[in-house]
């Protein structure tokens, strides 16, 4: 009898699953072999569609009368060197005679059956194949899977979805980018990307910053005072007109106070009314990294990384990379042996207790069959978790997710609200009050969780109001005005860009709601993460903090396009929608790509006649600080070079540790010598982010050059031997401190 090849996606998968099959393995160069098992891996993609040039020798230069290029049949080649030695172990280990089958047990989903796809297609390979279906890595779930294993044919559709989307991201990001770039070459430095789902994702950032730099903030003003019922009761108002807080002038404002000050006032309406709050659905990958950014300042990126690894190396919680919030019927026997094997760890211990000790669980917004597609929502696993071997991002995510599970199990959180109003000389303050009567499943995270609803500052904060009573008499203690203005719009962050991407960029905070736009979404919970650090990768946004910012070039990209279809998240999700249809056999492949084929079409002729004519002047930056010539703005740098005159040397480089500088950082640093506020979106050696003033500073050659102007950056080469933290570990100090760096 022969043997049997599993394919993993990578090699700590390959060995988790030899840990579950039975004999002894020898380990050779890229493979696991027993008397019945050959264990072999990919490493990530190790096998992508070929770029153009492959198709022709023509396409090797970009050309507008080569355009659309669209192949009839799709080439496959080798990522790279490192990716050509594993797929080499992979191809012999196909075509070996005494391998009869094969098991595919890359990542179950989209992106993992592309792989094996792509790798079993390279190859050449003709044996028959099934499927290993994994959405935990505890040994129970291996065995269990290996025990079930799926004919490759029943996830057809699944390949199909797969190769339909990396064959439409193919179209249509070559043909836009090179359209678009052969088009602005005078105007843009490299290549001008467009892409099927980044373009409409930058368009979304990029429109917010356009209304921020539109916005002109207009003064207003606000009226609080402090009222006492006798010595021991006390609580603040804010005057209200109608339902309006502000006050438009200040003249008014200070009649208000001249009116009210050492006045007496009477509680004119007191009105309580109780509120229950349902716990939270559980946890998807995209709400997962919501709440990871919001209270820890993690990136989707980072909050992704953590979930695969308490996934694959710690065996602590079942497969991140799911769209589902729900878990299917035959998981209902699962859930108290779960939540007492959570249990185990001393602070889930109370809450896991009251789960196990349920007469009958609470499923009505936890299971769903119909909800529950290729992967359930993210739980612990049913095994022991050694919270102690994680690392501090580990933990947290871990964390999350523990309590979201044992709380959706927890009766609704009950509210008093308390709305008061207070008259004074015929003006009405408001006073709001709530008071968490039952914990509930508030209770799963403990008194110190932010009990959230947070309404606009105007409103007035809520507070913990002594007994009055509706017609008590109220002395006032201080009044004053306090000076404001309206405020733009805030910047996406990873949490709100993540949540604007999952409803192509309708504005929806309600969780129910938001399950049912999920299939039109722009982009999958498996590839947003991506979608954002690529923007940031090709210089069309920074990271300011938590803020997402669009540069100078994101910016003038969106405005080129215009109205593009391109830039519309509505389109974008409509195709996922439709691969989410072909996944499940409701659209047909063919069909699909024949639209997409049709859409780049039209985009390239779109694009040409669009850009056309379109040229971008370089920035002037005034007069040579060296010689006193123009200074202008070329590919590379700020310079007095021209091709009449070579100038004087002085040159301010745009490329600085992984960063463009901007023509605004180039004329503060010229106007001034240094930048006043810090500078976003550098790049370590390590490729973490990071902040830094810059000066320019003359060497004692006499060459002006830019150099970081912080204290790690002093003494040489300090800057090496010690490196600035990175940015995502300082988000939450700016987000407290409110003071954005310069981008």
């Amino acid at each position: 009898m022969g043997k049997t090849l599993v394919i993993a996606e990578k090699p700590s998968v390959g060995r988790d699953l030899v840990g579950v099959l039975p004999g002894a393995y020898e380990k050779h160069e890229g493979f696991l072999e027993s008397d019945s098992h050959v264990v072999s891996w990919a490493v990530g993609h190790l096998v992508q569609l070929a770029e153009p040039e492959e198709y022709g020798p023509q396409f090797k230069k970009w050309r507008m009368a080569d355009l659309p290029i669209v192949p009839d049949q799709f080439k496959l080649v080798v990522r790279d060197e490192r990716s050509k030695k594993q797929m080499t172990v992979i191809s012999k280990l196909l075509k070996r005679d005494d391998v009869d089958d094969v098991i595919n047990a890359c990542d179950a989903g989209r992106e993992g059956e592309l792989i094996f796809a792509y790798i079993f297609e390279k190859a050449k390979a003709k044996k028959t194949v099934q499927r290993l279906w994994l959405s935990s890595m505890t040994k129970v779930a291996i065995r269990d899977a290996f025990e079930r294993l799926r004919p490759a044919e029943e996830l057809s559709t699944l390949e199909d979805a797969a190769r339909s989307r990396s064959e439409a991201d193919w179209i249509v990001g070559m043909n836009a980018t090179r359209a678009a770039t052969i088009r602005l070459r005078s105007s843009f430095d490299g290549a001008v990307s467009l892409g099927r789902v980044q373009t409409p994702t930058l368009a979304l950032i990029a429109r917010r910053e356009e209304e921020i730099l539109a916005f002109k903030p207009e003064p207003y003003w606000i009226v609080d005072a402090k009222f006492d019922a006798d010595a021991r009761r006390n609580y603040a108002g804010r005057f209200h007109a109608g339902a309006q807080p502000r006050v438009k002038t200040a003249a008014e404002a200070e009649a208000i106070v001249a009116d009210v000050r050492g006045g007496r006032g009477v509680i004119s309406k007191l009105e309580k009314t109780k509120r229950s709050e349902k716990p939270p659905l559980l946890y998807d990958l995209t709400s997962l990294q919501r709440e990871a950014n919001t209270r820890f300042g993690f990136s989707a990126r980072r909050t992704l990384a953590a979930a695969q690894r308490c996934y694959e190396e710690h065996k602590a919680l079942t497969y991140p990379r799911t769209s589902s919030r729900f878990l299917s019927s035959d998981m209902a026997a699962e859930i108290k042996p779960t939540a007492e094997l959570v249990g185990h760890n001393r602070e889930y211990t109370r809450g896991a207790e009251y789960v196990v000790g349920l007469d009958v669980l609470p499923l009505g917004r936890v299971i769903n069959d119909a909800k529950v597609t290729d992967h359930h929502a993210i739980i612990p696993t049913r095994s022991e978790h050694k919270l102690d071997k994680m690392s501090d991002d580990d933990r947290r995510i871990y964390d999350l997710a523990a309590r979201r599970f044992l709380a959706i199990f927890h009766p609704d959180a009950v509210f008093e609200n308390t709305r008061l109003e207070t008259t004074v000389a015929e003006h009405v303050f408001r006073t709001r009050g709530k008071v968490l009567l039952v914990p509930g499943w508030r209770g799963v995270y403990g008194e110190g969780m932010d009990e959230g609803d947070k309404s606009d500052d105007d409103e007035g904060s809520e507070q913990r109001l002594p007994k009055l009573e509706q017609g008590e008499d109220v002395d006032v203690r201080e009044v004053e005005l306090e000076a404001k203005e309206t405020k733009p719009p805030r910047r996406y962050s990873d949490a709100s860009l993540l949540g604007a991407m999952e409803t192509a960029g309708k504005l929806v905070d309600d969780e129910e709601l938001r399950e049912q736009m999920k299939e039109t979404g722009i982009g999958t919970p498996a590839t947003r993460a991506a979608i954002i650090e690529r923007l940031i990768s090709v210089g069309y946004v920074e990271r300011d903090g938590r803020a997402l910012v669009a540069s100078d070039k994101g910016l003038n990209v969106i405005r080129l396009l215009g109205e593009h279809a391109l830039t519309s998240p509505a389109l974008t999700g409509d195709w996922e929608k439709r691969l989410e249809d072909i996944e499940h056999g409701r659209d047909s492949r063919a069909k699909f790509m024949a639209d997409i084929a049709a859409f780049a079409n039209a985009t390239v002729t779109e694009l040409d006649a669009k850009l056309k004519d379109v040229k971008i002047e370089r920035a002037s930056m005034g007069p040579c600080r060296v010689c006193g010539a123009e200074l202008k703005e070329n590919r590379k740098g700020f310079s007095c070079w021209s091709r009449e005159d070579p100038g004087c040397g002085f040159v301010i480089w745009k490329a600085k540790a992984g960063k463009t500088l901007t023509p605004a950082i180039a004329r503060e640093l010229i106007d001034t010598g240094y930048t006043a506020k810090q500078v976003t979106g550098f790049k370590g050696k390590s490729g973490r982010s990071f902040r830094a003033k810059l000066a320019l500073r003359q060497s004692e050659e006499g060459k002006w050059r830019v150099e970081f102007d912080e204290a790690w950056a002093q003494d040489g080469g300090a800057a090496a031997a010690k490196p600035p933290e990175p940015e995502e570990a300082e988000a939450a100090a700016t987000a407290a401190a409110g003071e954005p760096a310069a981008a």
